[in-house]
């Protein structure tokens, strides 16, 4: 990319409890309260019986896998991933929660082997383990110089920004959740509770709050990420409250908009040269051998690196495919990438968008 392009890695849900903590050189407590599995162990179980032995215990940069070679390649001057864990060995299960992540907090170098400048913690499971959890992995990661965004110790912290200073100039990153993605709606920070940065709902009256909230820290020159965990886990549809929330804020001066919750891919759209991602899908999970949803492959995981000229405008758009493989990512062989473009350009052609493979084998935009 050009000298003067900013670019952006921005990544799914990054799960790195269960089955994946497990592995890791600290595993730590396999208790689950789900209804069909009560040990962690079991996800490592179905990840093997479906593609083989993984050699636990193992190093930390492990789930990342090849992922790290793409990263080498594109440099990226700001890394994105929505960090859908708790990290930490305090708390309890809330209850009524049909699933729970938590990840040892020992563990947490697997984390920082990718190297995320920020990641956004809200979301549906980042408080599994209650505030006493919500606290420890906030601690985790101050220690360990990420940026957390979207969750905090009261309402300014959690609505509060992350900057990332580039030799580009500044980056914001909000960060929100919704209802819409399984957030419990007592889980909204107050002035008195620590919590996430919880949206009401996606209407023109949030939007302006949004927006106001945005144009109050923005400088000349400063590029405006907004990182959102919305709609259900299946499916390609967008609901169209999303897609007017996305425009309404791209109007309000953000850049990009970071959409994820769902489990796969969703479409892709150029809105006034601005990208919008409805759903960047899983990154790293323990989602191996789980059967029901095959015909979403959802074993085939984005490395979605953006390039932003300096006024906000999308330059280009590159897409890795990768396949979570024994818990690890590896390339995908060509014609699973094919199936990846073809399915993504399928998708996204009603939002004007259309996806090729590239002679290098990535996704991008024609």
């Amino acid at each position: 990319m050009a000298d003067d392009v900013l670019t952006v890695f921005l990544g799914g849900d990054v799960m790195l409890g269960r089955g994946v903590d497990q592995i890791l050189p600290h595993p730590g407590d396999p208790a689950l309260w789900e209804a069909w599995v009560r040990d962690a162990r079991t996800y490592v179980q179905l990840a093997e019986a479906m593609n083989g032995p993984i050699p636990a215990p193992v190093a930390f940069d492990w789930p990342w896998g090849d992922a790290l070679a793409l990263f080498d390649r594109f440099a990226p001057d700001v890394r994105l991933v929505n960090l859908e864990t708790s990290v930490t060995a305090r708390g309890h299960a809330v209850p009524g929660k049909a699933v729970h992540y938590r990840m040892n907090p020992a563990n947490h170098p697997a984390l920082i082997a990718g190297e995320p400048d920020v990641c956004s913690l809200a979301n549906n499971h980042i408080l599994d383990f209650g505030v006493e959890g919500l606290s420890e992995t906030l601690e985790v990661l101050g220690r360990a110089g990420v940026r957390a965004v979207g969750a905090g110790r009261m309402t300014t912290e959690a609505v509060r920004p992350a900057v990332v200073p580039t030799t580009h100039g500044r980056v914001l990153v909000f960060a929100f959740g919704t209802t819409t993605s399984g957030v419990p709606i007592d889980w909204a920070a107050t002035d008195n509770r620590p919590g996430i940065a919880l949206l009401p709902d996606l209407s023109r009256d949030t939007v302006s709050a949004v927006v106001d909230r945005i144009q109050a820290l923005k400088r000349p020159g400063d590029i405006v990420v907004l990182s959102v965990h919305w709609g259900s886990n299946w499916g390609y549809d967008v609901l169209s409250s999303q897609r007017r929330f996305a425009h309404r804020v791209i109007d309000g001066g953000v850049d990009l908009v970071h959409g994820h919750s769902s489990h796969h891919p969703r479409p892709i759209e150029v809105y006034r040269d601005r990208l919008v991602l409805y759903g960047c899908g899983g990154l790293i999970d323990d989602y191996e051998g789980i059967a029901g949803y095959e015909h979403y492959r959802d074993d085939l995981r984005l490395l979605y690196f953006a390039g932003l000229e300096p006024t906000g405008r999308l330059a280009d758009l590159r897409m890795g495919v990768m396949q979570a493989h024994r818990i690890r990512l590896r390339p995908a062989g060509p014609r699973d990438r094919e199936w990846s473009c073809r399915t993504l350009d399928e998708v996204s052609r009603g939002y004007g968008t259309r996806v090729r493979v590239d002679d290098d084998g990535l996704l991008r935009l024609t």
